[in-house]
């Protein structure tokens, strides 16, 4: 999986809990919160480059796994 250099785990699973998906069908809404149907139409056609794609692979990978358990206690 790719990472962004320099920037810790911790900060990443932050984003995650509190970036909002820019555009597309979901909008708005809180990128751990995506569905993973979207997710996987992101794995099948390629993610967006640049962080807004990391992050994606990132949920995704979480999701396919079992481990949303580990953003619980970061969502506010």
């Amino acid at each position: 999986m790719q990472q962004i250099v320099n920037q810790p785990d911790s900060q990443l699973l932050l984003q995650l809990v509190t970036m909002k998906m820019p555009f597309g069908r979901y909008k708005n809404t809180i990128l751990c919160d995506l569905p993973v149907s979207y997710l996987e139409w992101f794995q099948r056609k390629g993610f967006p480059d640049g962080k807004l794609g990391v992050l994606l692979q990132t949920i995704y990978e979480i999701k396919l796994n079992g481990l949303e358990g580990l953003l619980k206690p970061l969502r506010k």
